[in-house]
């Protein structure tokens, strides 16, 4: 049993990242464009640097747009849709086991913090986690690996005898630039992905697979 679980936080814990997609795809259509999925991926669990949604509309049409006008609608509108929405199903329970069992928690996340911790507040779990780390700790998110480090070493422990859980590939090609073992739980959006080089992978927090990691 590793001495650390450091998780993702956007997608994995909750599916904050089905919403955000579908609300590019909406801006996107009424533009006269469609956003795919595989291209969209390419800044799951990252940001911009990866791949600008907002650079390949204006380049798809040849037009500048209001982005703070656009976002701030389309923010919006996202928060109301994950105004109900609750932890992945096995979340809960797969935290607060691991938590029983004296493995230090943290997040390490590429969002930032405010958002994260009012998550992990408001679904009651956040007294678990020994730690936060967020875009606002580091110079670089994912995929570099300094957010998988400095969550590392916030709890104490060595990388080597720590465990990541994500859900996209931004994540795994941090947490192997990191040297950390990591486990991929997919969600809609990244359902499908290279995972090549991941401990294992699975599709919920219910399977028999994620439940033996902390059995």
């Amino acid at each position: 049993m590793h001495r650390a679980i450091i998780f993702d936080f956007d997608g994995l814990l909750v599916d904050t990242e089905t919403a955000i997609y579908e609300s590019w795809k909406e801006v996107y259509c009424k533009h006269g464009q469609s956003l795919e999925l595989e291209t969209y991926k390419q800044c799951v669990g990252s940001d911009f640097g990866q791949f600008s949604p907002e650079t390949e509309l204006e380049k798809r049409t040849g037009k500048k747009f209001d982005w703070p006008t656009i976002n701030g609608a389309r923010e919006q509108i996202v928060r109301e849709q994950l105004s109900t929405q609750n932890a992945r199903p096995g979340v809960r329970e797969f935290i607060q086991k691991a938590s029983g069992k004296g493995i230090r928690l943290a997040v390490a996340s590429s969002s930032s913090r405010a958002w994260v911790a009012g998550w992990l507040e408001k679904l009651d779990i956040l007294k678990h986690f020994h730690s936060l780390r967020n875009r606002d700790d580091v110079e670089r998110i994912k995929p570099h690996p300094d957010l998988f480090l400095a969550a590392t070493e916030a709890v104490g422990v060595p990388p080597g005898e720590s465990l990541v859980m994500e859900d996209s590939e931004n994540g795994l090609r941090a947490a192997k630039a990191a040297g950390i073992p990591c486990v991929i739980v997919t969600n809609p959006v990244t359902t499908g992905g290279d995972f090549s080089g991941a401990l294992l992978q699975a599709d919920c927090f219910t399977a028999d697979s994620i439940k033996k990691l902390i059995a």
